[in-house]
Formats: structure tokens, C-alpha cells, sequence
């Protein structure tokens, strides 16, 4: 089966798409350009799929180059055969293809490979093959006693013998797949606590002191646990199995009882394995939990960092940031409606300095002089604290503000980089953060696309991850969101733009310098940018918007090789020249009928999904098909870890998503973890079955751990809590839910 084959059965798609996917990959064709504006030749086949496709392509590709430098090494060793061809054509990974290559490689020095040099190979062929039932082994192996060549008696003759035997054993490939299939499907993964361990270290593994778990069943999470221990030197891990079953299996294989040699072919398969071939397999089943982990944490990077970046901006608000500190002071910054940063200021509500009433009067009179709508909190250092002081301090406002609580994550890199010096050449780096903090409420797309995307902290252990893989794959993600979203052409950064497909940082630039001069008015201007070719501008064109442009179309997700498209559907269903003009076009959607889509969409000269998305783009030109989404939830009081009791119900923000669970802010500071048992009353395999980085979800409160700052949660419907607990959930609480559900509503009602 060819690549596309294999492909097609993979991706349970036809052999049609599966090959037109490659060839457009192959002709260097942008994933966010495949999926939007070829879903024709695709089948539809969405962005994120067609990332795991490519992906798979580059793989399988490496495979079969791979395939044909084996064969032909083989080949002029002289020793290709019809046998190595079928089981080359059938090896379906790296691994199985380099286990046939194995004993045709060339070795470093072994003890095989001197006893070959001695003359011992016939010797240890006559012993493998197990065909002499009479005689004296001894006598036989006397023949290759040669002190020219090292062998100085019998006993070295057979032991040599031997020692090529366990090199043959272990080399055969069709028993090492056995093998380590058996050790992944029935052997467990040990941890032990190394004695001399560091002392600050070693309390973080304690679970891990004396651990052992199937290597089938143990979870990703579990498995860079035990990697990361064993790096720091405090854990010991290793792989175990049944050897009697191991060396049963490789006995059945090679093994023929009755001969004079059976003897010897036993100690060299109980010598291989343990010298040879368990060490291997040892080697090879770590890496492929390792790989397994790395990719399931990296997905969940991905998982959590999407919704992260599609997360609705919130427009028209003035927001003031607030990057708390301790003895530094905390950084303020209000930014306009459109990004602007208006003024900027420090304060001292928190210890060591603890200046509230200073700060109370300072941040009330820019609030008044710039109408401020909403804080924007970052939740570092001293959160908790300035959100407190945040809260009493809108209690003492004359106008209605809110706030929120954003994760910071990346914003002192931001600070830091030659972007944020670019931005803002005057300001001190802490003072560009509390700017970030404000913008990444406003628009967290365009202002998280400016951090590494490593440095955003959605997931676990990303410093043990391959960087490379980890870059690749959260860089997909950013471009998919970004094409998603659409660009502005006129109003976007370098760091936006350079993630449009199509362009890099270089074209970004030039477009900048390019509208400076004056602003593109249409798309075809496009190709007067320097460096921006014809390929690029295919790519590009229909991802980049022009607000108040020469065609309303411009301002849309159609792309320009589908405007005569248009033109001859607009005419086809009775609209005007001042219909198209204006943009008057909303009841397109009544004028298409049904039962004609596949006729007009031929008439048209294009397939029935592009005519659909035309359509959808024409019912709301210029469109941010962010603000379908929810809105993030603003607060305007707060609540302490000693304000929650058992039973109590609350709104919270999902911050993460994790294997075993998610993180959910409930308004107290301090994160409550939902455990993947208390999602949902239906069976799931995965938290991110239900959740993502950004939902607002309703919570029930299970147990509080006041001295370790835990607090356990459950989204159960009918979740258990005694009588008792429900009714201080109401006494006991400073803002039951029926206030909390009527602030709420309130807030839901002014920013909407």
C-alpha cells in the first residue's frame, strides 16, 4: 500500500482527498489555506487534522527513505533476499525497520564480533542449527582451536561460538517485536528513592519512593514524573517482566530440544537476553513512553492553548492593568478603547509598604478622568493581596467597575523583548507588563501572540519536552487561530501578521512600511509589497481584511479568486449594484434555496462548500467570529479560602486542563482543582472530552485544606454533601449564591 493509501485508511478518508491533500502540501500550500479555501479537494477536512496529517506524511515519508537505504545497503553487502524484501515492505515504523537492519549494521567492537574475526562463525552456525544427536560437541569444536588466531582451547572455541549465537539470537527481528510487545503488555514500570538523594528534591517524589505500575496503563503524566526524577538523580526507574515467560518465548523460537548443541543455544539465549537483548528492548519501550508522554503533553498544550488565544476580546472598555508586586510597588497602565496606552502610574496598597489610602485616591482619580470599565489583574506575585485591595477599592467607586484576574504568564517576557522596547521605547520594562496585562484582556489574541508561546504556562512540564516538536506544534496553533480570526491589513503587528499564511517576519515588516506610506484600500495592492509573491498572496489574501475598503468583499473571509464567484451569485439571486455597495446582503441566506445549492454553486463555476462559506461571510462582512463565544467573567467582590464551605455553588473560569483534571478560578485566589471523576456524571476519557482553557463553568465546592491551600471541586449534577454543610454554604458565606447569581446577571447585563 502506497503512502496515500495508508493515509486514506488512517484518516478514514478516501484515497481521492488523501492524495490531493499531499500534492497540495507537497506544493507548499499553508495547512490554514488547505483547510479554508481547497475544502473541495479535501472533503472538508478541518485545520487541526490536517496538522496530524501532515504530521503522519513527514513520518511516513522519512519511513520509506529510510526503507530504501536499508535495501540498498543490503544490497551491496550482497545478501538481499526475497525474505528481507517482504519483511521490510510489511515493517510499519522506524523501530521495526531498523530491527531488520540490525545484523546487517556495522557494529562496534563486540564479543561476537571478535569471536568472528577468530574464525568461530562456522562453529556457532553448526551449534545454532541444533542438527547433531550424536557425538561430542568437544571434538567438534577442537577444529577451531588456532593460537595464531587468539584461540587458545576448546573451552574458548565454544565460548566465542556461544557468544555469536546470543548476538544472532538477540539481533533476529521478528523476536525482538515479540519481546518488547510482551514487556509493554505485561511488564510494569518500578521506581525507587535513590539514599543519597537530594534532600530538597527528593520529598517532591515521594509518591514515586516505591512505586510500580503496568507500562501498559500508566498515565503520561506519571511517566515524565518518574523521567524528571530520574534526571534530578533522586529516583531510580526501571523496566520489569517475567524472564521465565521472556526466555520461554525465545526458546520456542530457537530452540530444538534432543541435539548435542540444545545446551549451548540455552545458555546463549539466557545470556543474550539478559547481556543483549532485555537492556535493548529496556531502552527502546522508555523511549516509547517517553515519545507517547512528550506528545500527550504536548497535546494538551495545545488542547488548552487554543481556547487561551480564541478567547473573546473585550471591546469598547477602557481597562486599567494591574501588575501586582510587593516592594517594588504594583505597575499601573490604562489603555483606550483601541490599545492606546493613555497613562501609566505606580502604587504601594501591599506589604512592605502597604500605602492603601495613598493608592485608593491615586487609582480612583484616573479611573474618574479616563472612565475605566474594567481592571485587569495579573495573578504573580502579591495577586492575592492587590486583588483584595481591588475589590474594596470598586466599593468605594461612584461608577461601576469590575474585574478580573488574567494569568500573566509571558508578560515579563514580553517586557523584556525587543518587541516591548520597539512598543514602548520610554517606559520601564515593569510598566510594559502592567500594558500587557490590560491589552491581553482587551484582545488576548493579539497580545499573547507576541510571547513565546512556550512562555504562555498551559501545560506541564514544558521544559522537559522537545523543544523543537513543542515549537512546531503550539506555532500551528497560533497560525490556525490567527487565520481563523482574520487580520486586519491596516491596523495588525509584525507579530500578527507574520503568522497570516503565506507571509514571515520579513513580509510583515514590508506591509507595515508599505501602509505607512498609505493604507491598502484594496487587496489587490497586496502585490506591490516587496518579497510578497504571487504564492504568497494566495495564501495570504483571504485572511487579511481591509476595514472600509474599495469592495466590501475585501472586508471578508471569500477569497479574491472566488470574487467573480460572487459577482454571478449576487446577480444569480437578484441583488443590486447598491446592495452590493452598501452590504445590504444579510438575507442571503432566505434567497439561496435549499434544493438548488448544488445547481447554483455549478453555475457559479465553484463546489457547494466554498458557495456555503460565501454566504456565511456575506450574511456579516467583517465579522470576529470570537463574539459568538462567551465573554470572560468579571467580578466585582471577592472571597477568601475561609468564606468556602462544602456544598457551596459558585461560577469559576477554567484556567487549565490537565490529564487528571482541570483548574478552575472561583474567585478566591487560590485555583480549585475538578478531578477528572468529578467532571461529569458520564464516563470520559480525557477532561478536555468537556472543558477548555477559558469555559465559565458552575462548580460545587467538595473539601477546603485550609493549611495546604486546596480546594477540591466537582461539576457533578446531584454531587453528595451533608445537610449540614449546604446550610452553611448560605449562613456561613459572605455572598451567597443567590447574590452571587444576582451580581452576576448584573455584570452580564452592563458588558454585554
Amino acid at each position: 500500500m502506497g503512502i496515500s493509501g495508508i493515509l486514506s485508511k488512517e484518516f478514514g478518508i478516501k484515497e481521492e482527498y488523501s492524495k490531493n491533500i499531499i500534492e497540495l502540501i507537497e506544493a507548499e500550500n499553508t495547512i490554514p489555506f488547505i483547510a479554508r479555501y481547497r475544502k473541495e479537494m479535501t472533503g472538508g477536512i478541518d485545520d487541526q487534522v490536517l496538522r496530524e496529517f501532515a504530521d503522519r506524511l513527514e513520518y511516513l515519508l522519512n519511513l520509506f527513505k529510510r526503507k530504501e537505504e536499508v535495501k540498498k545497503s543490503i544490497e551491496e553487502q550482497g545478501k538481499w533476499n526475497d525474505e528481507l524484501k517482504e519483511a521490510l515492505e510489511k515493517a510499519a515504523t522506524m523501530t521495526e525497520v531498523e530491527d531488520i537492519y540490525r545484523p546487517y549494521k556495522q557494529k562496534r567492537k563486540t564479543r561476537a564480533s571478535v569471536a568472528v574475526e577468530k574464525g568461530l562463525q562456522p562453529l556457532a552456525d553448526i551449534i545454532l542449527a541444533q542438527q547433531l544427536y550424536e557425538g561430542d560437541i568437544e571434538v567438534i569444536a577442537a577444529e577451531y582451536v588456532s593460537e595464531e588466531k587468539g584461540v587458545k582451547n576448546v573451552k574458548e572455541a565454544i565460548d566465542g561460538a556461544r557468544d555469536i549465537v546470543a548476538e544472532t539470537i538477540s539481533d533476529n527481528a521478528e523476536l525482538r517485536k515479540i519481546l518488547r510487545e510482551y514487556l509493554f503488555d505485561f511488564g510494569h514500570i518500578r521506581s525507587k528513592l535513590i539514599e543519597d538523594a537530594d534532600k530538597e528534591k527528593a520529598p517532591t517524589y515521594d509518591m514515586y519512593a516505591d512505586y510500580a505500575e503496568k507500562i501498559s496503563t500508566i498515565p503520561s503524566h506519571r511517566i515524565l514524573a518518574v523521567n524528571r526524577g530520574e534526571n534530578e538523580k533522586c529516583l531510580k526507574v526501571s523496566l520489569e517482566a517475567d524472564e521465565n515467560a521472556m526466555l520461554t518465548r525465545i526458546e520456542q523460537k530457537f530452540v530444538k530440544e534432543g541435539s548435542i548443541t540444545t545446551h549451548i543455544v540455552k545458555e546463549a539465549a539466557a545470556d543474550g537476553y539478559k547481556r543483549l537483548i532485555f537492556p535493548s528492548i529496556e531502552r527502546e519501550n522508555r523511549n516509547a513512553l517517553t515519545d507517547r508522554a512528550n506528545e500527550q503533553a504536548i497535546k494538551m498544550f495545545e488542547v488548552n492553548l487554543r481556547p487561551l488565544l480564541m478567547q473573546p476580546p473585550l471591546k469598547d472598555k477602557t481597562i486599567l492593568g494591574f501588575d501586582p508586586a510587593y516592594r517594588t510597588g504594583c505597575k499601573i497602565a490604562v489603555i483606550d478603547k483601541n490599545g492606546n496606552c493613555l497613562e501609566t502610574t505606580v502604587v504601594y496598597p501591599t506589604p512592605p509598604q502597604s500605602k492603601i489610602d495613598e493608592a485608593h485616591e491615586k487609582l480612583k482619580k484616573l479611573i474618574e478622568k479616563y472612565g475605566v470599565d474594567v481592571i485587569s489583574i495579573g495573578n504573580g506575585t502579591a495577586s492575592k493581596e492587590s486583588e483584595i485591595f481591588v475589590a474594596d477599592l470598586i466599593k468605594k467607586l461612584g461608577r461601576p467597575v469590575a474585574y478580573i484576574v488574567v494569568n500573566e504568564a509571558g508578560a515579563s517576557v514580553y517586557s523584556a523583548s525587543k518587541l516591548g522596547a520597539e512598543e514602548f521605547p520610554d517606559f520601564d520594562v515593569s510598566l510594559r507588563s502592567a500594558v500587557s496585562i490590560a491589552r491581553r484582556l482587551q484582545d488576548p489574541l493579539a497580545e499573547l501572540i507576541k510571547i513565546d508561546v512556550k512562555a504562555i504556562g498551559v501545560g506541564q512540564y514544558q521544559h522537559d519536552m522537545p523543544q523543537k516538536r513543542l515549537t512546531d506544534v503550539l506555532d500551528g496553533v497560533v497560525e490556525g487561530c490567527v487565520n481563523k480570526v482574520g487580520v486586519d491589513v491596516n491596523t495588525a503587528s509584525v507579530s500578527l501578521l507574520k503568522y497570516v499564511a503565506g507571509l514571515n517576519g520579513a513580509i510583515a515588516k514590508n506591509i507595515i512600511d508599505k501602509r505607512r506610506e498609505k493604507p491598502f484600500k484594496s487587496r489587490l495592492e497586496f502585490l506591490s509589497v516587496s518579497k510578497l509573491g504571487n504564492k504568497a498572496f494566495e495564501q495570504c489574501a483571504g485572511f487579511l481584511r481591509i476595514q472600509n475598503g474599495n469592495n466590501i468583499l475585501d472586508n471578508t473571509g471569500v477569497h479574491p479568486e472566488s470574487y467573480p464567484a460572487v459577482e454571478k451569485l449576487l446577480k444569480r439571486l437578484g441583488y443590486t449594484d447598491a446592495d452590493i455597495k452598501s452590504g445590504n446582503l444579510q438575507d442571503i441566506g432566505d434567497r439561496l434555496p435549499e434544493a438548488e445549492v448544488k445547481k447554483i454553486a455549478e453555475e457559479c463555476g465553484i463546489g457547494v462548500p466554498t458557495l456555503r462559506d460565501i454566504v456565511s461571510e456575506l450574511k456579516k462582512p467583517g465579522r470576529d467570529i470570537r463574539d459568538s463565544l462567551p465573554p470572560p467573567l468579571l467580578r466585582s467582590d471577592l472571597m477568601s479560602l475561609e468564606d468556602l464551605t462544602p456544598g457551596m455553588e459558585l461560577t469559576g473560569t477554567v484556567r487549565n486542563v490537565i490529564d487528571f483534571g482541570a483548574f478552575v478560578d472561583i474567585g478566591v485566589h487560590q485555583d480549585g482543582l475538578v478531578h477528572i471523576s468529578q467532571i461529569s456524571n458520564k464516563y470520559i476519557k480525557h477532561p478536555s472530552e468537556v472543558l477548555t482553557v477559558g469555559d465559565v463553568v458552575k462548580v460545587r465546592v467538595l473539601e477546603v485544606d485550609s493549611k495546604k491551600k486546596k480546594i477540591s471541586l466537582t461539576m457533578k449534577i446531584g454531587a453528595q454533601t451533608s445537610q449540614k454543610s449546604k446550610e452553611q454554604s448560605v449562613s456561613g458565606s459572605k455572598r451567597p449564591e443567590s447574590d452571587l447569581n444576582s451580581m452576576l446577571e448584573g455584570l452580564k447585563k452592563k458588558f454585554n
